[in-house]
């Protein structure tokens, strides 16, 4: 396979992540241009890694004959962007949450399909050693079926202005807990309901902040399953703790990471598994793109799981608003 010329939109810190894990894998993909809204900027982010700058979006994809889009900008900016790209045939990588309301999901998702192009969502943390083991392990029915997934994330950071804004961003549970999200989905499958409560407890002095500092939203399954996630942005200044624990019927998982995990056996014999992986998440995630558009194949973490990660997160967002337990077949 050739290399892929890539070009990104969106030259914040998000996208400089995927650019470094871009170069990393220089016999793959090539930046041959980036877009962004600040000129200035946008050159200099260009400059430094050898790409062309481009200030208009539609200019970036008549001339720079790409052949993978990496989406990068805030959600509220997304607008026709990734429907465009994939009518010429652009291949993407979406960051998540892929937009702000099922309609805009629902629109992106139709358009890969429609153009037949490939498509992932920036659901990085199934790409960890830690989520790779487990899943093998219950792929070869080690672990019985999860009942129990217990899933944290607090920080605390004011975040970019826009993060701050419910109309821009989504809150903390559609941006930041939505990754956990897609983990029970991984883990679990679809639940049936969902109850949340949510509030800002913490920042309403602060000018310009809307969103959600504190929530906890509970998964239920109509079988008895149960998956509760809690999060905040009023713990520890410059931490980002984001952990998890899978109970499931033959093994327990304590995850610090998307990389280190003890993976416990409960039956027949209490045996005990670390997994300390050193995989960067958004290297492997771009080299699994990047091999499935070479064999034409569906990626690992594809657009379709960023729609059903953005319907359940607005359902739990729904659920706090309304405090009330929402049915998920009844909520859109």
């Amino acid at each position: 396979m050739s290399r892929l010329r890539v070009g990104l939109l969106g030259c914040g810190g998000i996208g400089a992540r995927h650019v470094a894990a871009l170069e990393a894998l220089p016999r793959d993909l090539t930046l041959v241009a980036c877009c962004g809204r600040d000129a200035a900027a946008t050159a200099a982010f260009a400059a430094a890694h050898g790409a062309a700058p481009f200030t208009r979006f539609e200019t970036m994809l008549d001339e720079a004959a790409l052949d993978l889009l990496i989406v990068a900008t805030p959600p509220a900016a997304r607008q026709g962007q990734v429907e465009a790209a994939a009518a010429r045939g652009v291949h993407l990588l979406v960051e998540k949450p892929i937009a702000l309301d099922l309609a805009g999901a629902r629109s992106m998702t139709a358009a890969v399909a429609a153009s037949g192009v490939v498509a992932s969502v920036g659901f990085m943390y199934r790409f960890g050693d830690a989520v790779e083991r487990w899943r093998r392990m219950a792929a070869a029915g080690q672990t019985g079926p999860v009942g129990l997934f217990a899933g944290s994330y607090h920080c605390n950071a004011l975040h970019a202005p826009w993060w701050r804004e419910r109309a821009k961003s989504g809150g903390q549970m559609l941006e930041q807990v939505i990754h956990l999200i897609d983990l029970v989905r991984v883990f679990m499958g679809e639940p049936d309901t969902v109850y949340a409560r949510a509030a800002n407890l913490f920042h309403g002095q602060t000018p310009g902040y809307d969103v959600e500092d504190v929530s906890v939203i509970v998964f239920g399954w109509d079988d008895g399953r149960i998956a509760n996630l809690h999060a905040s942005n009023a713990a520890i200044p410059g931490r980002w703790a984001k952990e998890w624990r899978l109970v499931a019927e033959r093994c327990t998982g304590q995850f610090e990471d998307w990389n280190t995990a003890v993976l416990t056996a409960t039956a027949p014999d209490v045996v005990e598994e670390i997994v300390a992986g050193k995989t960067d998440p958004f290297v492997a995630q771009l080299a699994d793109l990047a091999a499935a558009i070479g064999e034409g194949r569906p990626p690992a973490a594809p657009l379709a799981e960023g729609e059903a990660g953005v319907r359940l997160a607005l359902a739990a967002r729904r659920s706090a608003d309304e405090r009330r337990e929402i049915r998920l077949s009844d909520a859109f």
